[in-house]
């Protein structure tokens, strides 16, 4: 029985399943990721930059070429991939409780996973957020206004600076996303990292939480992460090739 198989045995065992998903699920929609050898950081440094907090507010410079490229990212033509439709078919069969996404592309909503389901734990691109006032509204609106001339447009409620409702590096993760993961990951009895290299806390640290507590362990990835000796099954390979096999359910 090859690894594949052994896999999918263990998804046939389960009853509630955690999915953690990460950049690699969405590459193969187009999406670069963040530090791979063709990520948007790895061949733009100063773009990694604009995703820290303390930069982006205090520079207006900062900011008009973020909103520039949030105009020009790939997210907006991506299309789910068969990975994404995979975890629909996961959905479906009733075995997937909580899917738990370090992605802000919304590609998960788009293949028709309950949103209610969905823990996008590094925030969205698709929501804008005043960072004074708190107000939050379509990113396709405020795009709108860049496209319109608006080079660094400000929040209409109150004049404050806006920026997508994503987490940027000195932000806080979310407190009540972060506990409903842990505990999701607490009380599964199958948890699977696909697309995570597993070295961004907290949110590796849900999977030695879901070992401790007895769940076995199912990574897919295309490169060695940095938990492989918990997972009971790794499958390395594309995974909107391996997915669709591994969670095959009747």
């Amino acid at each position: 029985m090859d690894e594949v198989s052994r896999a999918r045995a263990l998804v046939a065992e389960a009853h509630r399943i955690v999915v953690l998903t990460g950049a690699g699920i969405s590459t193969e929609s187009g999406i670069a990721d963040f530090r791979g050898p063709q990520g948007v950081w790895t061949k733009d440094p100063a773009a990694e930059k604009l995703a820290t907090l303390s930069h982006y507010m205090s520079s207006a410079d900062a900011r008009k070429t973020a909103w520039q490229k949030r105009l020009a990212t790939t997210v907006w033509s991506a299309e789910p991939n068969a990975g994404h439709r995979a975890l629909v078919r996961l959905e479906q069969a009733g075995k997937l409780h909580t899917l738990v996404t370090q992605n802000i592309d919304g590609l998960h909503q788009r293949a028709g996973n309950d949103r209610q389901r969905i823990i996008e734990i590094h925030g969205t691109l698709h929501e804008v957020v005043c960072m004074s006032c708190g107000d939050r509204g379509p990113m396709s609106e405020t795009l709108e206004r860049v496209r319109a001339g608006e080079e660094d447009p400000p929040c209409r409620k109150c004049n404050g600076i806006l920026k997508s409702a994503t987490i940027s590096f000195g932000q806080s993760l979310v407190l009540e996303d972060l506990q409903r993961a842990e505990q999701a990951a607490i009380r599964c009895d199958l948890f699977m990292a696909i697309g995570t290299k597993l070295s961004v806390f907290p949110v590796a640290g849900l999977v030695p939480v879901a070992k401790r507590r007895g769940a076995k362990i199912i990574i897919v990835n295309a490169e060695p992460t940095d938990m492989d000796e918990l997972a009971d099954e790794i499958v390395r390979g594309s995974i909107g090739e391996m997915l669709p096999r591994i969670v095959e359910v009747e």
